[in-house]
């Protein structure tokens, strides 16, 4: 029994080291990879290789205008949730006239870039994700490599600026419909007009408050565009593989996505 139970204990602290190291090993690879994206950025003209403009507009176009549906409809909803939520708990205390502020510091510096951060990770990442696995198994990522063209500078860096460009403008986009949603509800509650709710929106909403949000879907665009290419370039066993990595970029990315708010929020507010 003590043999049958040491072993297992073996077992289970081999497992814990490999998970440890390869959990090391992404970390790093993610960071490299960053440093190769900035060096690329900054160096590629004078290598003869400059990032492209078509390929980081065409990456635009899918993780910004594509998303502009969903995005909408999410960013609505969730405002309108706010409002009656709000008005609904601060009526307990006869105080559904402050409304407007918790509504807006919700939306402009939480939900707003978080949940476009989520749609966009399930969106755009796992596409991200799905596409380079499949290069990689095609063996086309390897091709490039043969003909002298860096994958990186080739596949990574334009879906990074493109992901770090359009992700701040879908929060700030989610910001106005967020509100707006939220003003069709709360104004008639409170017997006022859209004019007065939006002038009251805009005295409490401060450019910190906008910057916070925005700053924080930044930090999402990257950690959506890394967590993808990490597991795109991880995948093996054909098909299975590309669909086991694509759920798992999605789990990773928005794993990290609302560990990372929960740090964001505690640093800036001490």
């Amino acid at each position: 029994m003590n043999g049958g139970g040491g072993k297992n204990l073996r077992d289970f602290l081999d497992r814990l080291g490999r998970w440890a190291a390869a959990g090391v090993a992404e970390f790093g690879f993610a960071a490299a990879l960053v440093g190769e994206c900035l060096f690329w950025l900054a160096m590629g003209r004078k290598r003869r290789q400059p990032v492209r403009l078509a390929p980081v507009m065409a990456q635009a176009m899918e993780i910004g205008i594509g998303a502009l549906p969903i995005v909408t409809v999410l960013s609505g909803t969730i405002g309108i949730m706010l409002a009656i939520q709000g008005i609904y708990s601060l009526k307990l205390f006869g105080a559904e006239s402050r409304v407007t502020l918790g509504v807006a510091m919700s939306t402009v510096r939480e939900f707003a870039p978080l949940i476009t951060g989520i749609l966009v990770a399930g969106r755009s990442g796992s596409a991200l994700a799905a596409r380079l696995g499949t290069m990689r198994i095609n063996q086309e990522i390897d091709a490039l490599t043969v003909m002298g063209v860096s994958p990186v500078r080739f596949l990574v860096v334009p879906a990074l600026v493109a992901m770090m460009v359009m992700l701040p403008c879908l929060t700030l986009w989610a910001d106005l419909v967020g509100l707006f949603a939220a003003g069709l509800y709360i104004a008639p509650q409170l017997g006022s007009t859209m004019g007065a709710y939006a002038d009251e929106v805009t005295s409490l909403v401060q450019m910190n408050d906008m910057l916070h949000g925005l700053a924080k879907s930044g930090i999402f665009a990257v950690l959506i565009t890394i967590v993808g290419v990490i597991n795109g370039a991880s995948v093996t066993g054909g098909a299975e593989g590309v669909g086991r990595m694509t759920t798992r970029s999605v789990v990773h990315a928005i794993s990290a996505i609302v560990i990372t708010d929960m740090i964001f929020v505690f640093m800036v507010t001490r």
